[in-house]
């Protein structure tokens, strides 16, 4: 183990230790904690917190707020949970991009998504679908391939932010097809669509809850799910790899951590109140309207494990097409 991460360890169980001394009588957790979200309100990775976080605060026996703190790509929100007190009371709501494509595409970044998190488990997940505008004359991948084939570089894709999942996708979806597509780099993803169904760019790959409501109003048009199965709320559209492309399997997450260092008991019980959120019937099918699925394939001690074959798989994608973060 690091030496750094020994003397982390060390804080916090001093911490522990000092508060389970004074007052013995109120064990972890005795205050509200602090959820941070490394993005403003609204996004995807905000609503899963929120509808998480109450029932998390349920198990727990206190309070759990969810702090929205943005910018930087959720770099900010993730640093500052890695400098946070290790003594369970403040956590991290967070996902793929500020883990791992942030890892593969910032040359610097002022935390170590390996070294200074505790990974108490991957909450959710959901797929990305790749959608177009439906004056684009495409309905399917095998179409939108053929129609890119035929016009080298001319279609475009939206995206956002240099390094982040959007931009990936888009490189997933062109070494997968073996076609010539440009990208429109967008600083949000709220004015990506907003241009994509205004017939600015031609198409878009991202996490399906931020489509779902303008693909059912018929404002964009799904072609393609990356999961490995078509998803429950749209039944309709074909997989990738049912399409022909078994290279373009794909999918958010969103996982749930504590700083390095936190006292094993404080993880034990929050490892227990997670298990038992994600076993809520309740909770599974609200995360279900919005296109989400409990995932709980990476809890605990499966946790690392999951985030280094995460980097493993994404890594040659990021360098092959030089994506780097602004």
């Amino acid at each position: 183990m690091p030496m750094c991460r020994i003397a982390r360890y060390g804080i916090g169980l001093l911490c522990w230790l000092a508060c389970a001394g004074g007052a013995l009588a109120q064990p972890y957790p005795s205050a509200p904690i602090r959820l941070v979200v490394g993005y403003p309100p609204g996004g995807a990775n905000d609503i899963i917190a929120r509808q998480f976080a109450p029932r998390l605060g349920v198990e727990l026996g206190t309070q759990v707020v969810v702090e929205n703190k943005g910018g930087a790509n959720a770099i900010l929100g993730a640093e500052a949970v890695a400098r946070a007190t290790p003594d369970g009371y403040t956590l991290l709501f967070a996902g793929l991009t500020s883990l791992v494509f942030n890892t593969l595409t910032y040359p610097r970044l002022p935390y170590d998504a390996v070294k200074d998190f505790e990974g108490i488990g991957v909450i959710a997940s959901n797929p990305v679908v790749f959608a177009v505008r439906p004056s684009l004359g495409v309905g399917s991948l095998p179409e939108l391939v053929a129609l890119a084939k035929g016009s080298p570089g001319k279609l475009n894709f939206a995206t956002v932010g240099a390094g982040g999942s959007t931009r990936v996708w888009f490189e997933l979806l062109k070494s997968a097809a073996q076609i010539d597509l440009s990208y429109v780099p967008y600083k949000g993803g709220a004015q990506a669509i907003t241009d994509l169904m205004g017939n600015q760019v031609d198409g878009i790959g991202i996490d399906l809850p931020a489509v779902l409501g303008f693909v059912r109003d018929g404002k964009l048009r799904a072609i393609a799910v990356t999961g490995e199965e078509r998803h429950p709320l749209l039944p309709e559209v074909g997989t990738a790899h049912e399409q022909g492309l078994a290279g373009l399997t794909a999918g958010n997450w969103y996982a749930l951590l504590a700083p390095a260092g936190t006292p094993a008991p404080i993880l034990q019980r929050l490892d227990r109140a997670t298990r038992a959120v994600m076993a809520d019937p309740g909770f599974a099918a609200q995360l279900l309207k919005l296109g989400v699925q409990v995932s709980p394939q990476a809890l605990a001690g499966d946790y690392d494990r999951f985030l280094r074959a995460e980097m493993e798989r994404w890594a040659p994608i990021v360098r092959s097409a030089r994506i780097q973060a602004d």
